[in-house]
């Protein structure tokens, strides 16, 4: 495997993770979390994916990897656009009534989702709107970095395939090494699901809707059965 993408698998084994906890910690350390601060907070994330995507896209391309292998190349556009959004929808209603079933319990991981919520998601039309473009920007930069160069790169390595999804979702786990072990383990199953999707229909494109579809479900519902007290738009 080529040392620059040894490098890039560091980054996103140690520094990701580093970044996130870091900046949890800060936010925690707030009392409370503004509209202002929420916007600078989705700005500065949508900015950082959109540059580590550049730099990831750029890397593949010099190191050979084709648009193919990188589940980017010709697609059946009828096929994935409507597994994309029949998938978008039906993980966006798992998460709504996963978060409904959660704001329903006590416990540690329940009391940090709330936490999460009130610092991170957005509570009314102004937050949600640029929220959205977050969401949209998760789901296409991520998938492109965990389930297109990712599995593409371990594969082009020689690593069988089984392992490459296993990899790359480990990865995608720590990525969200903020919400906790459960977070961390969650999210690696869901990473899981996501590969076996992007295979599946040998493109990118639909999971990057699926991915889209529970953040966005997330944003609307989190508020709604995580907050303690009902927020006014």
């Amino acid at each position: 495997m080529p040392w620059d993408f040894w490098l890039i698998f560091l980054f996103l084994c140690i520094v990701i993770p580093w970044r996130g906890y870091t900046r949890l910690k800060k936010l925690l350390a707030l009392p409370s979390v503004n509209t202002r601060g929420k916007l600078a907070l989705y700005a500065a994330t949508i900015a950082f994916q959109w540059v580590l995507v550049g730099l990831v896209a750029w890397r593949s391309l010099v190191r050979g990897l084709t648009l193919q292998e990188l589940g980017l190349g010709p697609q059946n556009w009828a096929a994935v656009v409507v597994g994309g959004m029949v998938g978008a929808i039906f993980i966006g209603g798992l998460q709504w009534l996963n978060l409904r079933r959660i704001g329903s319990m006590e416990g540690e991981a329940p009391e940090l989702l709330r936490t999460l919520a009130n610092r991170l998601l957005p509570v009314n039309l102004l937050e949600y709107l640029p929220y959205s473009a977050l969401a949209i920007t998760a789901g296409v930069c991520e998938e492109f970095v965990y389930r297109g160069f990712a599995i593409a790169a371990f594969s082009k390595a020689g690593v069988p395939l089984w392992l490459a999804v296993i990899a790359s979702s480990i990865l995608f786990g720590l990525a969200h090494a903020y919400q906790g072990r459960n977070g961390i383990v969650s999210t690696g199953i869901f990473g899981v699901l996501l590969a076996v999707g992007r295979l599946g229909f040998g493109s990118l494109v639909p999971v990057m809707m699926w991915h889209a579809g529970l953040d966005l479900a997330a944003g609307i519902a989190a508020p709604r059965y995580l907050l303690k007290e009902p927020v006014s738009s």
